[in-house]
């Protein structure tokens, strides 16, 4: 295999869990853990298989209360293959000695090989080779080759394969005191010779789930079903130096796929029908090409490397097979089980480089929002409020899935979670639709399903905001802004902050854009949103008010994280970092101390700043001048100075943002925060996380920060806009994007010179390019290089 690879030396137990999720294979319905084969789920090894969107809720008993979660369910595994000397104990890197051992994840084809050789009696040894791939071509087929070498020795091996449905959710240690157990009515069998399979369903969402393996061997196959288990066995024989080839091919369908009738009986004929080995390499590897092709990055040295790696995570949790789902993007991936898989405001920070590769793929993440819209309304009329509330954590039905108590591991208590009331994930919410429909030109969608979501969060803002007589100003009450450290002000016996500054600039931006998209939309359209919403002339006027009036807090002439953020105390954070090697997670540190980071100035991650990342230097003036300020170069340099000394970057989006905002503003302090977020996952820098699974959004960002941030691009009026800012570090690069019905426009910036290439396309209008001092039109089949200001 030729390309890029991810590659580990050595069996180290202690990184099990973080290499199993760096090399996790999957296509955007199905994924699977890259665990070795022949080890359980225990303290060192997880091998969890999920397909997206596949939630169950369980009721638990948690520090003497009742408490409810909602989880992406850990499926039955289909990955075990076990093998030993016959009649001997079966072999695992825990269990017996080791000669060697080389993991290798091949980025290019979508392959995980591994090369194992153990010891055995007598000084003979047996190697094992393994190719592992999740079909890229076809969603619902996985399959495993596994090469066995016996050298110094002959003998029989005996080898075991199963389906194995006694998995529960454990792979995160915190949730441990709650309810896992989510599979019942486990039954396994056997079909023709060979053909194995499992099916059960999940205990309260009743979704199927059907899988079957094929076993293809060079000796008698034997089928059995053990408990939970769907149990396949052989005995080969093995001379030295002869391979000796078992093949494992597994089909899983659950009863939400469609054109289906029966999970088991789709999962048997799909098996049945799948190639062997080989063919199945072959078209998944065409697969993956395609998809890289839709994605090119070529950046040079060890960032275009890590950069690669993100992408594989990226398209294989969301690619062309999500656009056919009905599902959100979850914040850890298809990787594992930190966050109950839930749905956060993480796809802010994916959809905008997905609109310009996967646009269709975008459409379908924001219609699992607009699926959703009813159950907004619903929660906002439970708050008393008109419009749409999104949750801040979203599952199966968009509910609120927050949790109410959340542990601390440092102190051991089980505390109140007040996280859901992040209300700016509307924002977020209005943001995506707007951004993909500005990169996709797609105004079918803008004007329907994406009218209907804006406005209707644009309602819950204007109805959230009261006016104060004293200020002259509208006000957000009894919010939390992105940086999670503060739920409420010192001694309040109520959670919620005022006046978000993050919260509020958006909640402004929300409501300008909303009754710029009303007056955009075509009379008839026009008409049936305004009747089926209700809205009438003094509600729109209100937005209008609202929009213009909302207030921003401001202290020692820099932007306030909310109302009374600068009258807190200051941290002695010397002490602290002197007294404690990692205090990213400060707020767990002090409440082991019996203290509160509510009392401090002190951020988790970017909040004020995040309003850089969304948007440009002179949409964020303008915002600030509509809303009556002047922000002015001065006093936003300031306001990053000042949270950038604050910050503990308690979140792997956090050194993303502070990158994306200095290689604007600051190019010199950029770098190490650039480097903070390559290395987020693949040095686990948040000290364990990354073992419960990937953290996309930042994975996402990283490649974001490339095409859009260093590039300056934006697309906004009909216009590719471009303002590169080349880092001394990464100034050459190439990317190519998926625009407004053009595939593959090609952007290649180097020594001071930005070149751009739109294919040829029969029928396709040019496009225009704004850079900083001019205009240029490029044509269908037409190249330009142009010289870049200084």
């Amino acid at each position: 295999m030729t390309g890029l690879t991810w590659e580990y030396e050595g069996y180290q137990p202690a990184q099990q869990r973080l290499r199993e999720s760096l090399c996790t294979l999957g296509n955007g319905y199905l994924a699977t853990r890259g665990a070795l084969p022949e080890c359980t789920a225990d303290d060192v090894h997880y091998p969890g298989t999920y397909v997206a969107g596949c939630y169950n809720r369980l009721t638990s008993q948690v520090a003497g209360r009742r408490v409810e979660n909602e989880d992406m369910v850990n499926l039955p595994n289909w990955l075990p293959l076990r093998f030993g000397p016959a009649g001997q104990d079966l072999l695992t890197p825990d269990t017996a000695p080791v000669a060697e051992h080389h993991q290798v994840l091949h980025l290019d084809p979508g392959v995980l090989e591994r090369r194992t050789r153990y010891r055995l009696g007598a000084g003979g040894t047996l190697l094992v080779r393994q190719l592992c791939l999740v079909h890229m071509a076809d969603p619902h087929l996985a399959a495993l080759r596994t090469d066995f070498t016996a050298d110094g020795f002959t003998g029989e091996l005996d080898v075991e394969a199963a389906l194995d449905g006694s998995v529960t959710n454990a792979g995160v240690a915190r949730y441990r005191d709650l309810d896992g157990r989510h599979l019942t009515d486990v039954e396994a069998g056997s079909a023709q010779p060979g053909t194995a399979w499992l099916h059960c369903r999940t205990r309260t969402s009743d979704i199927g789930i059907g899988l079957a393996s094929r076993l293809d061997a060079p000796a008698p196959v034997s089928d059995a079903s053990e408990g939970r288990q769907a149990v396949q066995r052989l005995r080969l024989a093995l001379t030295p130096g002869h391979t000796v080839t078992v093949d494992k091919t597994v089909a899983l369908h659950t009863s939400h796929d469609p054109a289906i009738s029966d999970p088991r009986c789709a999962a048997l004929d799909r098996v049945a029908a799948a190639p062997a080995f080989d063919e199945l390499l072959a078209s998944h590897s065409t697969a993956w090409q395609q998809l890289w092709r839709r994605a090119e990055l070529d950046v040079p040295g060890e960032p275009g490397r890590i950069l690669r790696l993100h992408q594989f995570h990226v398209l294989q949790t969301l690619s062309p097979h999500t656009a056919d789902l009905d599902v959100g993007v979850p914040a850890r991936g298809l990787h594992g089980e930190a966050y109950r898989g839930h749905v956060f405001w993480d796809e802010l920070f994916v959809l905008p480089y997905l609109n310009l590769h996967l646009p269709e793929v975008s459409r379908a993440l924001l219609r699992y929002r607009h699926r959703r819209l009813d159950a907004a309304l619903h929660a906002a009329h439970e708050t008393g409020r008109r419009g749409a509330l999104y949750p801040w954590q979203s599952g199966s039905d968009g509910r609120e899935e927050t949790q109410e108590l959340h542990l601390n591991p440092r102190s051991g208590r089980w505390l109140a979670d007040h996280s859901r009331l992040q209300r700016h994930v509307g924002s977020a919410v209005a943001y995506n639709v707007w951004q993909y429909c500005e990169a996709s030109g797609d105004t079918d969608f803008l004007h329907t399903e994406g009218a209907e979501m804006f406005l209707q969060i644009a309602r819950f803002w204007a109805d959230s905001a009261v006016y104060d007589d004293h200020l002259g100003r509208h006000r957000i009450r009894g919010v939390v802004g992105p940086d999670e450290y503060h739920d409420a002000y010192p001694e309040a016996s109520e959670p919620g902050l005022d006046d978000n500054a993050y919260t509020n600039v958006t909640a402004a931006w929300v409501l300008s854009r909303a009754l710029e998209l009303l007056a955009r939309l075509p009379e008839p359209r026009r008409r049936e949103v305004t009747e089926g919403t209700g809205l009438v002339p003094a509600e729109l006027a209100r937005w209008e008010e609202v929009s213009r009036t909302l207030h921003v807090p401001f202290h020692q002439g820099v932007i306030s994280q909310f109302e009374g953020y600068g009258d807190l105390a200051e941290l002695d954070w010397d002490g602290y970092r002197g007294r404690y090697e990692d205090i990213r997670r400060l707020d767990r540190i002090l409440e082991a101390e019996g203290d509160t980071v509510n009392r401090y100035q002190a951020s988790k991650q970017a909040d004020v700043l995040m309003l850089g990342y969304l948007f440009s230097p002179a949409e964020l003036r303008a915002l600030f001048a509509q809303l009556g300020h002047r922000l002015d170069e001065e006093t936003w340099t300031a306001t990053v100075d000042y949270y950038l000394h604050r910050t503990t970057h308690g979140s792997t989006l956090s050194g993303l943002v502070h990158g994306w905002i200095l290689a604007r503003a600051r190019r010199a302090d950029a770098w190490g925060f650039v480097q903070e977020a390559l290395r987020g996952d693949i040095a686990d820098v948040q000290g364990g996380t990354t073992g419960e699974g990937i953290h996309l959004g930042a994975m996402a960002g990283t490649l974001d920060l490339v095409q859009r941030c260093l590039t300056g691009l934006e697309t906004r009026d009909g216009l590719l806009w471009l303002d590169p800012v080349p880092l001394p570090e990464l100034s050459s690069y190439g990317l190519s994007l998926r625009y407004q019905g053009h595939w593959g426009v090609h952007l290649r910036l180097l020594s001071g010179q930005l070149e751009a290439a739109v294919p040829a396309s029969s029928g396709r209008a040019p496009i225009d390019i704004r850079l900083p001092d001019r205009v240029v039109r490029i044509g269908p089949g037409e190249r330009v290089r142009m010289r870049l200001p200084d």
